[in-house]
């Protein structure tokens, strides 16, 4: 597949099974990540992977969370089951730096989420699919704590990866030009 027809068809898999990204697939995602634009070279990134057991350990720090937040039973529940709908999921984390004045924390937010658009794209790319979901618990302080992340991380997504259990319809294109103007 060429690039623009890549850019063009790009689509969110909601339903994804196993296989996972083979080494060699991850590694493509992850070097692909590494290229995106980086004021400074900063590097303003970590990734997380879960695979295997690490869902399940993922899975507790989601049910830890939700329990914390006071939630109900079927929220906690469901809670549990979230990293379980993909076989690996990347907790993509913006590591930024106050100290570097000439790159502001946004952009280096920017960046990290530009991270896991080239990691979603480099997976299609491979044949995989993937959905970038934030949600909650992206903003959750037991999250963080229980990924040992600083406060001044931020996760900007998980990335649930994995082979497309269906064959998803082709959304209709969007005209960009809608959303343009000229000054």
């Amino acid at each position: 597949m060429d690039a623009l027809t890549l850019l063009l068809t790009r689509q969110s898999c909601p339903r994804l099974i196993a296989p996972a990204p083979s080494e060699a697939q991850l590694k493509v995602i992850l070097d692909a990540a590494a290229r995106v634009p980086d004021h400074g070279g900063l590097t303003p990134w970590e990734f997380i992977i879960a695979t295997g057991e690490g869902l399940n350990r993922l899975a507790d720090v989601f049910v830890a969370a939700a329990t914390e937040a006071g939630e109900d039973d079927d929220f906690i529940a469901k809670a549990g089951n979230m990293p379980l709908r993909a076989p690996m999921v990347i907790t993509v984390v913006a590591k930024t730096r106050s100290d570097i004045k000439k790159v502001p924390e946004l952009e280096q937010q920017l960046a990290a989420g530009c991270a896991v658009m080239a990691m979603q794209q480099a997976a299609f790319a491979q044949g995989l699919g993937g959905i970038w979901r934030t949600g909650n618990f992206a903003f959750d302080e037991t999250v963080n704590t229980a990924l040992g992340l600083e406060v001044t991380d931020q996760i900007v997504g998980f990335l649930y990866l994995g082979t497309p259990a269906i064959d998803m319809p082709l959304k209709p294109q969007k005209d960009g030009s809608a959303f343009a103007r000229y000054l």
